[in-house]
């Protein structure tokens, strides 16, 4: 069996992430992210160099979600694919389309909560203690709807059937 893989990016939220929504009405978030450059020198030393940057999109419910969780300076991993597009100028860009997005643990200090999820259960009452007395009643009635028969025979057959 393959494992499936797919691109990353890590880097940082550089502006406000903004949600708008497709014509047919799925909600579709835009975000500028950077990530940040370094180059090594020969005596282990890094100089930082200017960051390089995107544009991130997400769509549909994970588009709410990341608009909800992101703010500009935000460090964040995403899974998705480098798409290459041509903008309303004619210039060819490349953008990043996440499937999933999540705060960059490495750097990023957050509690998790594990609560179970809330779910709506239809609510019922609970058998009061009379209820389930008639209940069983009626079930060992249904099981032995016969009384036992007053000879030794019968009962003795009727031992045998019910094993």
């Amino acid at each position: 069996m393959t494992i499936r893989t797919k691109e990353s990016l890590a880097g940082f939220v550089a502006t406000d992430p903004e949600l708008t929504f497709t014509s047919n009405g799925d909600a579709r978030v835009y975000m500028r992210v950077g990530q940040p450059q370094a180059r090594f020198k020969q005596d282990g030393t890094f100089t930082q160099l200017d960051p390089e940057f995107t544009d991130l999109v997400m769509f549909r419910r994970s588009a709410e979600l990341a608009h909800e969780q992101f703010r500009k300076g935000d460090n964040f991993i995403a899974e998705g694919e480098t798409r290459t597009y041509t903008g309303d100028d004619g210039a060819e860009r490349e953008q990043f389309i996440a499937s999933r997005i999540g705060h960059d643990n490495n750097i990023t200090r957050y509690t998790v909560d594990r609560g179970a999820p809330e779910r709506e259960t239809p609510r019922q009452e609970a058998p009061g203690r009379e209820q389930v007395q008639q209940v069983l009643a009626q079930r060992e009635a249904d099981l032995d709807p016969e009384p036992p028969a007053a000879s030794g025979a019968s009962s003795v057959k009727r031992e045998a059937v019910a094993r």
